[in-house]
């Protein structure tokens, strides 16, 4: 599975975090959420931070779940 990229994050004055995926925003987090975000992403991969946040990654699954028999048809 390729690495996450094309993130980045904005923090703003109201002190929402607004994160966007290839130009596009993907999430915005307001309060305690951009609070835990910002110690989270600066603590860590920036890139699979952000993925994990806006929920646009791939868990590893998705072979297994093609296969499935309700999804054959």
């Amino acid at each position: 599975m390729p690495r996450p990229h094309g993130f980045t994050y904005e923090q703003r004055s109201d002190n929402s975090v607004v994160i966007t995926h290839q130009g596009r925003a993907a999430s915005t987090l307001r309060g305690g959420r951009a609070e835990k975000f910002l110690a989270e992403v600066e603590s860590g991969d920036a890139q699979l931070v952000m993925a994990r946040w806006t929920g646009a990654y791939k868990v590893g699954n998705e072979r297994t779940a093609k296969n499935h028999p309700r999804n054959r048809r």
